[in-house]
């Protein structure tokens, strides 16, 4: 699974990494108001956090991480994007994604803050790597 050599990548980075699955499995998902309960610690993560790492695989990708990704673009959060998915999701041919998901990268350069392996995620002159060693 990609998932956990993701986190294990991102620590050996030095960072510590709060995934969303791992972090939600205390809600009792029997009881109501469970979703509410989890779209708002979701939403206090990614204003607590110092960053934000993205999976964005998938045509389109996942909803939530859009919305997760939204919320910290709109923080003024530092946001790294990560598709090893080679399927087309582009609406220009600039990006390899929906535009709208590099507003929160610098326009110039931004290819420092997109990553399609795991083990680029360790490239020293890539903004993730450099943001690690902050």
């Amino acid at each position: 699974m990609l998932l956990p050599l993701l986190i294990a990548a991102l620590e050996e980075l030095g960072l510590e990494v709060w995934e969303p699955f791992a972090r939600n499995n205390q809600v009792d998902f029997s009881q109501p108001g469970w979703a509410y309960q989890i779209g708002q610690a979701d939403y206090r993560d990614v204003v607590d956090c110092d960053g934000i790492f993205a999976v964005v695989n998938g045509v389109p990708p996942d909803e939530g991480v859009m919305v997760e990704l939204g919320m910290a673009i709109a923080l003024g959060k530092p946001t790294f994007l990560f598709r090893d998915d080679l399927r087309t999701a582009a609406d220009s041919g600039m990006y390899p994604l929906n535009l709208m998901l590099f507003t929160g990268v610098p326009e110039t350069g931004w290819e420092d803050y997109y990553y399609t392996s795991i083990e680029e995620l360790a490239t020293p002159d890539k903004a993730l790597a450099k943001w690690a060693e902050e």
